[in-house]
């Protein structure tokens, strides 16, 4: 119970590691509350006829209505022997007597409130840094915090990487150039490693881009400009840079890059980029249900589609 949703998820991502880990082969539900109808509720808490172990999450409990309400706390007061019920309640008074009755049934209760102190979110940092295996200076740790922000997902994926670069001792200076690095990523930072066939590197960079705010369409236009221009220096029989200039209209340095970027792609392999990254630019502005996902799916078929087609990538091929 609680308004902090990272603490909430490792919460539950606790309980169903402890349940597998006992029951390999438990069947897991996980359900929302809001709207959820009794009898689907009760078909899932009611004993299988197959036996074997059920982990059941109901999230958002705060939201249930009465009757749904009531079938749970009758539920708490005979509970299947068999089946672990994790109720998530996001905080606030609403349907709060509800974890009351829980608690008076023996349930145990992993209280995850809102992180809103810097002295809080610092413990929080340096419990992170020292779970990932390192240590890291007071300097720094407020360093840290003070470039963040409040957001506990960007505090620990930003402990998480500090460790796995630097290692042992993080100090205010890996702080001030980690920050540094990751506050400049863009569009153009994500089409650049997708260019270089560098697959975690690309989707490492998307995901500091979105969680930075860049917009969507920003990311896949400068994907789309990347293949594209790639392409085009690709297209002319020249390699001279200053004639690709010239003829392309394009700024020196730009197609200085674009050569670099284009080493390792076929004409063809860019023409089947061109297409994915034109599916990616209406997918971003609402043909896909999820936008953060056309942009992971698009990156991983363009890095898939340079190994393939690129320079060995038939031989590759015709080698499997």
């Amino acid at each position: 119970m609680g308004e902090e949703e990272l603490l909430r998820s490792r919460a539950v991502a606790a309980v169903r590691s402890a349940v597998l880990g006992r029951h390999p082969e438990a069947e897991i539900h996980e359900l929302a509350a809001a709207g959820l109808p009794v009898g689907q509720l009760a078909e899932v808490l009611a004993p299988s006829l197959f036996g074997g172990h059920r982990l059941v999450v109901v999230t958002g409990v705060q939201e249930c209505a009465g009757a749904l309400a009531d079938a749970l706390v009758g539920y708490a007061k005979a509970p299947d022997p068999d089946l672990t019920l994790v109720i998530v309640h996001f905080g606030g008074k609403r349907n709060e007597a509800l974890v009351k009755a829980f608690r008076t049934a023996g349930a145990a209760l992993d209280e995850c409130p809102k992180v809103t102190s810097v002295g809080d979110r610092i413990a929080f940092v340096r419990n992170e840094v020292r779970t990932a295996g390192g240590r890291i200076t007071p300097d720094a740790v407020t360093a840290l915090v003070e470039a963040i922000g409040a957001d506990l997902r960007q505090l620990s994926a930003a402990a998480s990487q500090l460790v796995s670069d630097f290692g042992g001792t993080i100090d205010a200076d890996a702080v001030a150039r980690f920050h540094h690095g990751q506050a400049e990523v863009s569009g153009f930072t994500v089409a650049e490693r997708v260019l270089v066939g560098d697959r975690a590197g690309s989707i490492e960079m998307l995901r500091w881009a979105l969680d930075r705010g860049v917009a969507h369409v920003l990311i896949a236009d400068a994907i789309a400009d990347g293949v594209r221009t790639a392409a085009r220096v690709s297209s002319l029989s020249t390699t001279n840079p200053g004639e690709l200039a010239r003829v392309l209209k394009l700024p020196p340095w730009k197609v200085k890059k674009a050569q670099a970027q284009a080493r390792g792609w076929s004409i063809d392999g860019l023409q089947q980029a061109i297409g994915v990254a034109a599916e990616l630019n209406a997918d971003v502005k609402g043909a896909a249900a999820s936008a953060d996902y056309a942009l992971e799916r698009a990156i991983r078929r363009i890095v898939t589609i340079r190994s393939e087609t690129g320079r060995g990538g038939r031989a590759r091929a015709n080698g499997r």
